[in-house]
């Protein structure tokens, strides 16, 4: 661990993570390890227009000027329960333990957490706080798979807390911004059946970054925003355990930035379409080494942790139509452009490309409550695994594994939204005088 942080600031992060995020326990549903799946709204429109606040509070993981879209004073908690599946089948592996052999469902099933609450200070600043989930991965084969020897576990953790303020210039333009502070933990195992046995790397950390947004609104009933999260350092560090015993560590990951585009249209009273486009900087991440924290050489038994992924894309559409004042109704599409490329996938993040197809509604119970609900059927591309020459965890000892793999993701997301103040009362009109 870096000195950034006390050791009751790491625990407190450890806490968090289990008990708030419950977090990142699936495959990752935001290209590699990111995870997208902040908001039921969102969730149903497969996330179009959420810089723009299509994805309702939460559309401040987005952006976080859209914090002035929510007036007087709002919380909002989602939880978001997701079903991934992916099946390795070998189809041609060189080794002959290989052969023939099939993983099992790799994918972990999860709920996953975040809650947001906005408050109205006068006509033009906002407060606020995000609790989220902004990173997660969970994968492991079946223990009889003798593919294990190229990864067995694979646990990426993450919560992040991020106090934020908005300001409304005027009817059309509005800044926000947001504080990142984000606990991180990792678990890397795998099985050898040599001296090292079954050897785990598990380190963690706390780092900080920004949000950055912006929101214009150029005429009534058309939204645009655009949000941009900062790269996040972690300076990680925990125990490198093996047959031969528990070395300490140290390894550095930058987290990548990412940038938002997003547009909202009413069009009539009822409907509004929205678009959405997002890039986040993958390709930052490359090959992250591990050093021995005691001796500052690098660990001979841990190769550089092969991220060598190119920038992720992802693209949405969406439409949103008011059947009635208690009733709102959603769908979207998405395409995913994923990081990850044939000559780098492996059997511990088996990601593609893949279409979102979404569906949703809100109940508005009164004019304090309502309550949201979304769901995603995600169909990635036929996914071909081959460690072989060529991909940075090919080890030529082992042999090469090659199959492909069967997967789809199911989430169901819902939430509920509380307004605390008197909605009939809006915050910074002036009452109108009795005249005598």
């Amino acid at each position: 661990m870096s000195n950034r942080f006390s050791s009751s600031t790491r625990a407190a992060f450890a806490a968090g993570v289990s008990l708030i995020a419950l977090a990142g326990a699936t495959t990752a549903q935001a290209g590699s390890f990111g995870l997208r799946e902040q908001s039921a709204v969102g969730q149903g429109l497969s996330f179009a227009g959420a810089a723009a606040g299509g994805a309702g509070l939460g559309s401040m993981f987005w952006n976080p000027a859209t914090i002035t879209m929510n007036p007087g004073l709002q919380t909002s908690t989602t939880l978001s329960g997701i079903s991934p599946y992916a099946k390795f089948k070998d189809q041609g592996s060189s080794s002959l333990p290989y052969r023939g052999s099939t993983s099992g469902d790799v994918g972990q099933d999860a709920l996953l957490g975040s809650s947001y609450g906005s408050w109205q200070l006068n006509d033009a600043i906002w407060l606020g706080y995000q609790l989220t989930t902004p990173f997660g991965l969970v994968t492991k084969p079946d223990a009889t798979f003798p593919g294990r020897t190229y990864g067995n576990t694979t646990k990426v953790m993450s919560i992040e807390a991020a106090p934020t303020i908005g300001y409304r210039v005027n009817d059309m333009l509005s800044f926000g911004a947001s504080l990142r502070v984000m606990g991180f933990k990792v678990k890397y195992a795998s099985v050898t059946g040599g001296a090292l046995g079954a050897p785990t790397l598990e380190g963690d950390d706390v780092g900080i970054g920004y949000a950055l947004g912006a929101t214009f609104t150029p005429m009534p009933g058309t939204s645009i925003g655009i949000g941009f999260r900062s790269a996040v350092e972690q300076q990680l560090s925990g125990n490198f355990t093996s047959n031969l015993g528990v070395v300490p560590f140290k390894a550095n990951a930058l987290l990548p930035e990412q940038l938002t585009l997003g547009v909202r249209q009413q069009i009539g009273e009822r409907f509004t379409a929205l678009a959405g486009v997002e890039w986040t900087n993958w390709s930052r991440l490359g090959f992250p080494r591990v050093y021995n924290q005691l001796t500052g050489a690098q660990l001979a038994a841990v190769p550089a942790l092969p991220l060598d992924y190119k920038d992720g894309w992802f693209f949405s559409i969406g439409g949103e139509y008011v059947v009635n004042p208690e009733w709102t109704v959603r769908a979207g599409l998405g395409y995913e452009v994923s990081p990850i490329e044939d000559r780098t996938r492996n059997l511990r993040l088996p990601d593609n490309d893949r279409i979102w197809a979404s569906l949703g509604a809100t109940y508005t119970w009164s004019n304090r409550v309502s309550f949201d609900v979304g769901y995603t059927h995600i169909f990635p591309q036929s996914t071909r695994v081959a460690i072989a020459p060529g991909n940075p965890t090919y080890n030529p000892l082992l042999g090469s594994l090659i199959g492909k793999v069967d997967a789809h993701v199911d989430i169901v997301a819902v939430a509920w939204k509380f307004r605390w103040d008197d909605p009939s009362k809006p915050i910074g009109v002036l009452p109108v005088k009795a005249k005598y």
